[in-house]
């Protein structure tokens, strides 16, 4: 397991009620209800909150690959990602899918991209062999 020499940031929150409550982080700038996936609450979900948190992480490992390969991040860089909830038997798993929008780039160059990104954010470093994921270049 790969040990961290330097912290650089910690998040912190404080969650109470679970899928139905809320959770707030300590210096305010996240409050949010929280509701089941599916549900008619106002709220949102772990599931997308994991996904906008990777979706993010993934365009700085991205930015950091572009820059190593002297390549000129486009303008409109997005990502879309997808995190589902699902069953395996009795047990409750996670699957994941990203496309990557990098209009402009070769498909060649895009892909190169995507997978040293892939390789280097920290989401996808801490999912790997543990969850399906899926890359595609939109």
């Amino acid at each position: 397991m790969s040990q961290i020499e330097n912290v650089l940031y910690t998040g912190r929150t404080h969650t109470v009620g679970g899928r139905n409550g809320s959770a707030r982080s300590d210096d305010g700038r996240l409050d949010i209800t929280l509701t089941p996936p599916g549900s008619t609450g106002a709220g949102t979900n772990p599931e997308q909150l994991f996904a906008a948190g990777w979706s993010a992480c993934f365009m700085g490992a991205i930015a950091k690959a572009a820059a190593a390969a002297k390549i000129a991040v486009p303008a409109g860089i997005a990502v879309d990602a997808e995190v589902d909830l699902g069953m395996g038997g009795d047990a409750y798993f996670l699957q994941a899918r990203l496309r990557v929008h990098l209009p402009g780039l070769e498909r060649e160059q895009a892909e190169a991209l995507i997978a040293a990104a892939h390789q280097t954010c920290p989401y996808s470093k801490a999912t790997r062999g543990n969850i399906d994921v899926q890359l595609s270049l939109a």
